[in-house]
């Protein structure tokens, strides 16, 4: 019986391949290695460069392995780049998902764990709670929360149970820092190593739930394992919050360099966003949290052996109108 990660050459995903490789699972990944890298990958998984619109590829792996569970954590994660590649954005985060749950389906297997977003609730529903109506406000949003709703038509339809994560700001080890469109403390970083001010979207002053990668992905692995867990959907992430401002110091402060900051034309996206995870702990029981300097400290000792990397521009732009200054360059 095998595991198969999507994604699993990225930055959860990797987390997740080790996680189950110290379960003794027998992993097989499959990554386009578009955002993720191969040496992410644990030597011990079956690695399958390919991608989840490769329709062909996917049911041959589905018909070479015993695929038990699928752990789907393939996905382009730039919600507020979603606006602007909208058919870049459902053709990989809705239709590649389509092509998993139909192999899954067909191939009889047990249990698809997916890992959604909270950009599924949209703004002013705080704390965002899974019992509130989603109202997301962007492709990327849109993309997951589809895909949620055609998890459930296919418990309903064929009984293939699933597991739904709503993870928000996951930071940590195997991030990409050259991706300049998401994941704002690898950003911070980046810019740090190449000498550059930390750019800074607004005043500043929006608030996030920032969330260490090894709080995360322990709890996604192991819900195969945690029946009350099936066909339900969970936040998961830190509770405390901080804003972009605060959080720059932070991570000036463990590079040991005086914050320098550019701020940037505000973006159109939600200021405030954190979540409600007491569905969580009362199924996978409470859990210890990282304080956000900790976590910070542990990035930033794997990122200076890293390196910084070059950000790429993303050269399918389908929209034009409202596309920030700085991701026109």
């Amino acid at each position: 019986m095998s595991v198969l990660v999507t994604g699993g050459a990225g930055f959860i995903g990797a987390h997740v391949v080790n996680d189950l490789i110290t379960m003794s699972e027998h992993v097989v990944v499959l990554d386009d290695l578009s955002g993720g890298f191969r040496e992410n990958v644990n030597s011990n998984a079956v690695f399958i460069q390919g991608s989840i619109n490769d329709v062909d590829l996917i049911n041959t792996i589905f018909s070479d392995y015993t695929v038990e569970h699928v752990f789907h954590l393939a996905a382009y994660a730039a919600e507020g780049l979603s606006h602007f590649i909208k058919r870049f954005n459902y053709e990989n985060n809705l239709v590649g998902s389509v092509n998993l749950i139909n192999a899954a389906v067909n191939a009889g297997t047990r249990c698809f764990v997916f890992t959604s977003s909270i950009a599924v609730y949209g703004p002013g529903q705080l704390p965002m709670r899974e019992d509130m109506t989603p109202e997301p406000e962007d492709s990327y949003g849109i993309a997951k929360f589809a895909v949620e709703m055609e998890l459930r038509a296919s418990k309903h339809m064929f009984d293939l149970d699933y597991i739904i994560f709503r993870p928000h700001n996951v930071y940590g080890e195997y991030q990409n820092i050259g991706d300049k469109y998401r994941n704002v403390v690898g950003i911070f970083m980046n810019q740090i190593l190449r000498g550059e001010p930390l750019t800074v979207f607004g005043d500043g002053e929006q608030t996030r739930a920032f969330s260490y990668i090894r709080d995360i992905s322990p709890i996604i692995t192991r819900s195969i394992q945690t029946p009350e867990s099936y066909n339900q959907v969970f936040n998961i992430g830190a509770d405390d919050t901080f804003t972009v401002n605060a959080l720059a110091g932070a991570v000036c402060r463990e590079f040991g360099v005086q914050p320098s900051i550019t701020h940037l034309e505000a973006r159109r996206e939600v200021v405030h966003a954190y979540s409600d995870h007491s569905k969580l702990q009362r199924v996978f029981g409470k859990q210890p949290v990282t304080p956000l300097d900790e976590g910070i400290r542990r990035m930033a000792e794997w990122v200076k052996k890293a390196g910084s990397r070059s950000s790429k521009r993303f050269d399918n732009i389908e929209v034009m109108k409202n596309l920030p200054p700085s991701w026109r360059e």
